[in-house]
């Protein structure tokens, strides 16, 4: 196996872990602090991609149509938070999943009623639609090296609001004892309005990224969310070093699995089987790898409640 052809999977792998691990942020503080399953969390990854590929139609300008989509989910999913998902704070979990998964099929007919049926065409910026010299031999997608240096600066930022500042601090008593922190003073009401908005942002940017890469359709967020209840469930319930974590775990397993299973497959069995064959296996390592760790710590690897 050439060296380059593995260091190039490992970094697709690390692309796509931190475009999950932007997913799976919010989804693991939401849980975390307010105990709420939100299965509408993969719609506004869908919603941010849609605005991309419209505001990018409209300005002609990739990066002010991602600025202007990243606002405009913030926007609703605070609406979303404010009108609905707050009358499910004191429900179920059952009714919590079912009241999420109907607003999962009302945002997609939404969107089909708004845009159609059709995927929308959401290409990358001229200027990084090439590839680039990373390592000696090493040529790379220069769009999806861009992409892994905006996911490390919002991971990195991410970390420092949670971990070095008072909302952080906030977000942090939460997650360990949201009654404690209510009676200490804490303003969960607004302050979850205002994670609803930063989970929607991000959403919105992993939309936006992942776009030009994946189709931009309806449904789109099905898949992806399942994914990312993978990775809090590996990373530990309403922590975002174990999101980050478990986010880059699944991406490089997924990423390699899809890679190297078929070359491996196809010294025993034949080109068909393997092509067929090692995409499944690949699907499974990520489960397998869930289930290993719970095994290990069945509370994550890093687990915000102790």
């Amino acid at each position: 196996m050439p060296p380059t052809l593995f260091l190039e999977q490992i970094l697709n792998g690390v692309q796509f872990g931190l475009m999950l691990f932007l997913l799976a942020a919010g989804l693991t503080l939401v849980f975390g602090i307010m105990d709420m399953i939100n299965l509408a969390h993969g719609s506004l990854y869908m919603i941010g991609a849609y605005l991309t590929a419209t505001f990018v139609g409209l300005t002609g300008v990739f990066w002010l149509g991602v600025l202007l989509a990243v606002v405009g989910t913030a926007l609703i999913g605070m609406l979303l938070e404010l009108t609905i998902l707050r009358q499910l704070y004191k429900r179920d979990h059952l009714s919590q999943v079912l009241a999420t998964f109907a607003l999962i099929l009302i945002i997609n007919e939404v969107v089909r009623i708004i845009w159609g049926p059709q995927p929308l065409l959401l290409s990358a910026p001229e200027g990084l639609s090439g590839p680039i010299e990373i390592l000696p031999g090493l040529n790379y997608s220069a769009f999806r090296l861009t992409i892994i240096v905006v996911g490390l600066i919002v991971a990195v930022a991410l970390l420092l609001l949670v971990n070095y500042t008072r909302a952080g601090m906030w977000l942090r008593a939460g997650a360990s004892n949201r009654e404690m922190a209510q009676a200490m003073g804490v303003p969960i009401k607004p302050l979850f309005t205002l994670l609803f908005g930063v989970g929607a942002a991000l959403c919105a940017i992993a939309g936006a990224f992942l776009g030009p890469i994946l189709a931009v359709q309806v449904g789109m967020g099905e898949s992806i969310l399942i994914l990312a209840f993978v990775v809090i469930v590996i990373g530990g319930i309403g922590s975002i070093k174990g999101a980050l974590v478990g986010a880059l775990l699944v991406g490089i397993v997924d990423t390699a699995g899809r890679a190297f299973l078929p070359m491996l497959l196809s010294q025993v069995a034949s080109p068909e089987v393997a092509s067929n064959l090692g995409p499944a296996l690949a699907s499974i390592l990520i489960y397998l790898l869930m289930a290993v760790v719970l095994f290990l710590k069945p509370q994550g690897l890093f687990p915000a409640r102790t």
